[in-house]
């Protein structure tokens, strides 16, 4: 074997090394490969609020624990230690369908309890139009898309706690007059319901219900 074929044979045992090496370094693409994650700076430790045992996770999970929410949360927790926000927050969920249904039904019944007497009244007052014009609400609950917390407030002197959530839902609904004829909407037409609505309740109170104590879109 001559100089020149042994020269080429040193040369390609070291690219195939290099290309070896270089794909251990770098790992393999395949398809589309987003842009590169930036490092975060280096900087001080955040500010947390914690409790007693640590980081209050019921808190954090969902809002940032040194916002003025947070901190309201926590003063929450102060005066009613066994009060969790995550259960809280599955609640208004539910109560979000309970309530918008009843209204959308008519069933003032259904809703006394769970509305203040303000929300009562304009509730009450639609309804009762509605009525008087023979017109009636057929709808359907599809589900809740989203639900997020706008803002939270704590009067540490009244204990009153306000929790103010957005909410979008979807359902399907028809108005049909006296006759049943369909006036406005489609049966199976699903639409957006967009929602903010503010609920309260006396933190440390014997009654664990949260009333709905006004309304916005």
């Amino acid at each position: 074997m001559n100089g020149p074929i042994i020269e080429l044979l040193v040369l390609a045992g070291i690219a195939v090394f290099l290309i070896l090496r270089l794909k251990n370094v770098l790992g393999t693409r395949d398809g589309f490969e987003g842009p590169p994650v930036q490092q975060p700076e280096q900087s001080a430790m955040p500010d947390f609020e914690v409790i007693e045992g640590g980081l209050d996770q019921d808190i954090a999970d969902h809002v940032d624990i040194n916002s003025p929410a947070g901190k309201a949360l926590l003063a929450m927790k102060e005066v009613e230690p066994n009060f969790s926000f995550t259960d809280f927050l599955s609640g208004a969920r539910q109560a979000y369908e309970m309530i918008l249904m009843a209204f959308e039904n008519g069933d003032l019944e259904t809703l006394k309890p769970f509305l203040s007497s303000d929300v009562y009244e304009s509730f009450e007052s639609v309804i009762e139009h509605r009525k008087a014009q023979g017109l009636v609400i057929e709808a359907s609950f599809i589900g809740v898309r989203e639900v997020k917390v706008v803002d939270v407030t704590f009067d540490p002197a009244s204990k009153e706690a306000e929790i103010t959530m957005r909410f979008i839902g979807e359902l399907t609904s028809v108005v049909k007059n006296e006759d049943g004829e369909i006036i406005e909407g489609d049966e199976t037409t699903v639409k957006k319901q967009k929602d903010i609505w503010t609920f309260a309740r006396i933190m440390g109170s014997d009654d664990p219900n949260w009333q709905l104590v006004a309304t916005g879109e």
